[in-house]
């Protein structure tokens, strides 16, 4: 059975999402997490859904949200059974890597 886990870059990068929604619009803000989390959830039964990235073995899964959404960057270790979500990003937003 393959297990989800998010490092904690990934986990900090949950928390500037939601923060920067929370001075704008507090409903929006609260529903971050639970859309991006439904989204990576996907990846517990297909964790080969994300598209390749130029990074050997690293995949981006994008999660819809009205016209934008967000991008998760994540590992699939096959051995471990195991996806690490390592980044999440607004879709507007540039690189994982700036």
């Amino acid at each position: 059975m393959i297990k989800l886990a998010y490092h904690t870059v990934a986990q900090q990068d949950m928390a500037r999402l939601v923060d920067f929604l929370i001075e704008t619009d507090i409903e929006t803000a609260l529903d971050t997490f639970a859309i991006i989390d439904d989204g990576v959830s996907l990846l517990l039964k297909h964790p080969k859904i994300g598209r390749p990235t130029d990074f050997k073995g690293l995949r981006e899964l994008v999660i819809s949200r009205g016209s934008t959404g967000y991008v998760a960057l994540y590992e699939f270790d096959e051995l471990r059974d195991i996806v690490i979500i390592l980044r999440v990003k607004h879709q507007r937003e540039d690189s994982f890597f700036d």
